[in-house]
């Protein structure tokens, strides 16, 4: 029997359950000032969102716009094609959840049911590709290459595939008129990342992402891509809690086409320079190289056509290349490797703007302007014995040519090294040798930066490299980043030519020595430059001396075909030659033609220089373990042809030939030197844009021409659309508004 007193007891329990009724009350008006906080104070956003769950966004894709050139021809375009998709919505409500009709789908599209299967499945963390990524409720592409047959039994069994359709749709396409390629100025699309669409999910109009889309990932699609992609459309769905649609939301929004993109690119022009660069290039690998004993191995090459007053591009070709089209509806696998291997020499890279190497005597029209810069006079006379002396080492003349005192103008006529080397090196004394001055003249580094080298044109292109200037301050960054290696290659006590330099350069490698400043007054060394820098360079030898930025886009078109804004042309400096230096130099060039390094390709062969007067540098630049890079740098009245072949032998034994067939083609000059200005491709840049008909396509006036209204079958003749397709086109379905009659086959 307990000892505890009863009321001591009674009042331990009394004290209980004040405490649980105390806990019962607070749990209570929590819980009630909870509801109340849900259901009056923020009742009507919740609501909201519960309306909102009933609502479903499909997308409605918008027409991309097409990339045209300065005539209106189709770089980048539309083509028609029958496209089956399949709504997950509809399979959804069948009791086998559409097992049936993809296996009746399989049977009729040749592929198996498996294939069709994992097509329509979503995409998750653990689903591997291939999967849906995009809605649930948005029509999924099973194939983009349905024949008229295959749409015809879809589209006329309507009950045998319940949820399945096929219709017309755009579909990117790269055409390459009159058998342009420019793969690398044009670009390609691939679908969008997960990570793009996440950052753009604030955003409205052509500024969002939906992971159905497709974007610009080089060239012109990239840089162009808010205006290429237009305005997605959202068709918003009612659905129940099941998922099954049971209406439509007022609020969705009708897809906007994206605006066409002309460009200064002439096709016909492009065609030429790219089949006289590969022409160029397989000549190269047919000529044998006395220095290493073998063919040459032209690797790989660049060539421009730039319109002197104004920085626009009218052509721009780079070897190796490839075909656009492989990235159209997704590239494979192999495809990929097979443009991204070492074997392949990197096709996907733009050499005339990604490409950088040793200018090569190019250069010597920059060292003309430092040297008259620098007080050395245009009417000097200057040495140009076989080889010269520096430092210890002996740096030789061209084939040891001698030509004795000889003035600025015959020196770049005939390309002789030892006057550059002769001035660079008094320069490089008179800055105080290995021991500069606190404030050293520099002018052959103040002049290539004045030039433009060292720094990216602006071109609007993607990716663009800047090349190097190698001047003092080069010379010590690149120090402090390399001493350590250099310094323990040379620990090891090697005696090739490697291990020699690493020696000196673990010493002082900071220092501009003598070696130094006269390989760089000759384009070797460490310069590098790219083609679109030396085409702007000699464009403002040509125009009298403006630096106009590289463009190729000229004006951004509505998909009616009305202006939306021109891309003008921009000016972003001057040479720092006056007049009477840039007359010097023009005269030295167009001697270049007919009498100095490039006369037996231009001159000698028949080129009419009395009627139209071009101009030259011839380049051959030494490589280290390679075989010598050709450089021709040319401009007439009108256009800079800048042409390199890396491995590909001198300037003009490399690109001579295949430089003066464009200005034939542009000119049309014949091979006896005949001027046919009917037979010309662009005897004068074309500065007008094309006239456009009133469903927005481009006028053209050749009859080679495809009509772009018709879609074509693949054997590239006209087809009309199936009959049992027709009703979808008439019925406004997304495909059939987007098309519009802009649609290329």
């Amino acid at each position: 029997m307990s000892n505890i007193p009863e009321t001591g007891r009674t009042r331990r329990v009394t004290i209980r359950l004040v405490v649980l009724q105390v806990l019962v009350l607070s749990l209570l008006a929590t819980l009630g000032g909870r509801l109340w906080y849900l259901q009056i104070r923020t009742g009507s956003q919740y609501v909201a969102k519960a309306q909102g769950n009933h609502i479903r966004e499909v997308v409605e894709p918008a027409v991309r716009g097409e990339i045209l050139d300065a005539s209106g021809r189709v770089l980048a375009g539309n083509q028609t094609k029958l496209v089956v998709s399949v709504s997950r919505t509809s399979l959804l409500q069948q009791k086998d959840h559409g097992k049936a009709v993809l296996g009746r789908l399989a049977d009729v599209l040749g592929v198996p049911a498996k294939e069709v299967q994992e097509k329509v499945r979503l995409c998750d963390a653990k689903t591997p590709q291939p999967c849906w990524n995009g809605s649930p409720y948005q029509p999924i592409p099973v194939t983009q290459q349905a024949t008229t047959q295959q749409a015809m039994q879809i589209m006329e069994r309507r009950e045998d595939f319940p949820g399945v359709t096929a219709q017309p749709t755009a579909v990117r396409q790269y055409p390459g008129p009159d058998g342009a390629n420019a793969a690398q100025v044009i670009g390609y699309l691939s679908p969008v990342t997960d990570d793009e669409v996440a950052k753009s999910a604030d955003k409205t109009g052509r500024d969002r992402r939906l992971p159905s889309d497709q974007v610009g990932r080089a060239g012109l699609e990239s840089v162009y891509d808010s205006d290429l992609r237009g305005t997605t459309g959202v068709d918003k769905l009612a659905v129940d809690n099941l998922g099954r649609v049971i209406g439509t939301d007022p609020g969705s929004i009708p897809a906007q086409p994206g605006n066409n993109l002309v460009t200064s690119l002439d096709a016909r022009v492009q065609k030429s320079v790219e089949d006289n660069l590969l022409q160029a290039m397989s000549d190269a690998r047919k000529t044998f190289d006395t220095v290493t004993n073998e063919n040459f191995v032209a690797d790989s090459g660049a060539a421009l056509v730039m319109d002197v007053h104004t920085g626009r591009i009218i052509a721009m070709a780079s070897a190796p290349t490839y075909d656009p089209n492989l990235w159209v509806g997704g590239i494979s696998a192999n495809d990929y490797q097979a443009l991204t291997n070492t074997d392949s020499n990197y096709p996907l890279l733009n050499r005339a703007i990604q490409g950088q190497s040793a200018p090569g005597s190019t250069f010597k029209v920059v060292s003309t302007s430092a040297a008259v810069q620098a007080g050395y006079s245009l009417d000097g006379h200057y040495s140009c014995p076989p080889s010269m002396t520096i430092g210890g080492r002996e740096f030789k003349n061209f084939e040891g040519e001698s030509f004795g005192d000889i003035s600025l103008e015959k020196a770049l006529e005939i390309s002789c090294d030892t006057v550059f080397y002769g001035l660079a090196y008094d320069q490089w004394v008179k800055d105080g040798g290995i021991k500069p001055k606190s404030d050293p003249g520099d002018w052959f580094f103040k002049t290539a930066h004045q030039f433009g080298l060292g720094a990216k044109t602006g071109i609007d292109l993607p990716s663009e490299v800047t090349g190097r200037v190698p001047d003092r301050q080069w010379k010590q960054s690149f120090y402090d980043s390399n001493k350590d290696a250099w310094c323990a290659q040379a620990a090891k006590g090697g005696t090739g030519y490697s291990d020699q330099i690493a020696r000196e350069n673990c010493i002082d490698g900071y220092q501009m020595r003598a070696g130094d400043a006269v390989n760089y007054a000759i384009g070797q060394g460490d310069t590098l430059v790219t083609p679109v820098q030396m085409a702007r360079i000699y464009s403002a030898l040509a125009n009298g001396g403006t630096l106009y930025r590289p463009t190729i886009a000229k004006a951004v078109v509505s998909p009616s075909g009305q202006l939306v804004r021109n891309i003008d042309p921009h000016a972003d400096g001057k040479l720092p030659d006056d007049d009477k230096t840039l007359q010097y130099i023009n005269q030295a060039t167009a001697g270049v033609i007919t009498s100095g390094t490039a006369a037996w390709k231009f001159a000698g062969a028949g080129w009419p220089q009395g009627k139209i007067e071009l101009h030259a540098k011839t380049g051959t630049a030494e490589v280290y373990g390679k075989q010598t890079t050709s450089w021709l740098t040319t401009y007439s009245a009108d256009y800079a042809v800048v042409m390199t072949i890396s491995q590909g032998g001198t300037g003009s034994g490399g690109s001579g030939d295949a430089v003066r067939r464009i200005y034939q083609a542009l000119y049309g000059v014949d091979d006896k030197g005949n001027v046919d200005t009917t037979k010309a491709l662009l005897n004068k840049p074309q500065a007008e844009l094309p006239k456009f008909n009133p469903d927005g396509t481009a006028v053209l006036t050749q009859a080679s021409f495809l009509d772009p209204v018709q879609p074509m079958d693949t054997s590239g003749g006209y087809q009309a659309l199936p009959a049992a397709l027709e009703p979808a086109r008439a019925a406004g379905r997304p495909a059939a508004r987007a098309l519009n009659g802009r649609i290329r086959a």
